[in-house]
């Protein structure tokens, strides 16, 4: 019988450096499953999830790709959409995070890493062993966002307003990651991989 690899939940908020912590594992060979990435794909393409988006919002779907901004406004027009949205892409996504841990599986991987934005709003981390969350001062992370250039501070607000705030996803978490510097985050990658593999042998 494969033995299923330990499960590693990784999330943060906007800002706190949860992609670049995801390509330090990822660098130490350890195999990442990107939420995002994978939603971007079933938005692309003719997926079972742009068909069924271009049935329920036709405006929403061009060459076959979902446009996410007439998407939102769509949303945010008639709530009840986001409940329909979420019955039509949800268990793609889940069938997607599942076939991706059978894959680490059989590769005969030890760890897989869950990077998930959203992953303690959506209770997702029931999936996990293990829950890290990547973190840093919130004056840095203002900084790091708006330095982008892609929002201004009344966006990054809202987005705020609907995360989890980032002291009750520290009080969650199994492992926190703080990315003051790349190093310094590369060092306690390296602890948190080696922990776990340790208590493989515990």
């Amino acid at each position: 019988m494969t033995k299923r690899p330990f499960i590693l939940g990784l999330t943060g908020s906007i800002g706190m450096g949860k992609s670049t912590t995801a390509k330090l594992f990822a660098d130490q060979g350890i195999p990442v499953w990107d939420a995002d990435a994978t939603v971007h794909q079933l938005y692309s393409g003719d997926t079972p999830a742009v068909r069924q988006i271009a049935a329920m919002i036709p405006a929403a779907v061009e060459n076959n790709t979902v446009n996410r901004d007439t998407l939102k406004a769509a949303i945010a027009a008639d709530q009840s959409i986001l409940q329909k949205l979420e019955q039509i892409v949800q268990p793609l996504i889940a069938q997607s995070r599942a076939d991706f841990v059978d894959q680490a599986a059989q590769n005969g991987d030890d760890i897989v890493i869950i990077d998930h934005p959203l992953l303690l709003e959506s209770r997702s981390e029931r999936y996990c062993d293990a829950v890290l969350v990547v973190s840093v001062d919130a004056a840095e992370q203002r900084r790091r966002v708006l330095e982008r250039g892609t929002m201004d501070e009344k966006t990054l607000d809202i987005i705020l307003a609907k995360q989890m705030p980032d002291a009750e996803k520290r009080k969650r978490a199994d492992y926190i990651v703080e990315t003051t510097t790349l190093d310094a985050a590369r060092v306690q990658v390296q602890t948190i991989i080696d922990q776990i593999k340790d208590s493989f042998h515990a």
